[in-house]
């Protein structure tokens, strides 16, 4: 079954100014995010999703395929929705939402959400083990589930009770799972908590859980993340002379 790759990106970001337009390794992050994101091989057809011109023209000049979408969408669920509605991406039922700060997310990632859709889950999506330097960390998501990998909760704080899993920035949704979590206003947890899968829960959506037994490498949320990606960065593609 086909599947559509959605990267959505704004410029504004309450932890990290310009976040997509950030240099990694002297590239724009989103341009990172989606040369990954081809690399892996998951999508059938990859698309960057966001309401700057500036961050289109910069996806453009790279090679990929970027569109404009709405200024108003509170959610990047919201953005992939509009994205996956055009008519020239009907022929998708599997729509891969791949957040714009995870560069180096690995394939194991991007086909373990994928592969729960396949499951019968509503959603998919991935997590690592919890570093347990990041469990008071509010910047790293945390994720409990059932033997199954059936989620049970999501928070920025360590939820008690449960093994806490690193949840990683990454959905993958079946069609009409995602025109009804775009159709339903945010929820409350979703609102305090800034998590829109959150939402999903509420209205009853299964979310599957792909669980990958090495770190993904580090996410950029905040300067100090991206200073940390530009170090892994270095570390992974140093040449030698």
């Amino acid at each position: 079954m086909p599947v559509l790759g959605v990267i959505p990106a704004r410029l504004g970001s309450r932890r990290l100014p310009r976040k997509p337009l950030q240099p990694l390794g002297g590239v724009p992050l989103i341009v990172r995010v989606a040369e990954r994101a081809a690399g892996n091989g998951v999508a059938d057809q990859l698309v960057v999703a966001t309401d700057s011109p500036e961050i289109e023209a910069v996806v453009r000049q790279a090679g990929f395929t970027a569109v404009l979408t709405s200024e108003s969408h509170p959610t990047g669920t919201d953005r992939v929705h509009e994205v996956a509605a055009r008519p020239e991406f009907a022929r998708f039922d599997e729509i891969l939402n791949l957040q714009g700060d995870g560069p180096f997310l690995p394939f194991s990632a991007l086909s373990g959400a994928v592969r729960q859709l396949r499951l019968g889950f509503d959603l998919g999506t991935a997590a690592t083990p919890l570093d347990p330097g990041d469990r008071g960390n509010p910047a790293r998501v945390k994720v409990v589930m059932d033997p199954s990998g059936r989620a049970l909760g999501f928070s920025r704080m360590l939820i008690p009770g449960l093994v806490n899993w690193h949840h990683l920035g990454l959905y993958a949704y079946r069609r009409q799972a995602l025109e009804k979590l775009a159709r339903a206003e945010p929820v409350a947890a979703e609102r305090a908590e800034g998590l829109e899968q959150l939402r999903a829960m509420a209205l009853g959506l299964s979310i599957g859980v792909a669980r990958l037994d090495e770190p993904a490498g580090p996410e950029v949320d905040t300067e100090a993340d991206l200073q940390q990606a530009q170090s892994h960065w270095t570390l992974t593609h140093e040449v030698t002379r």
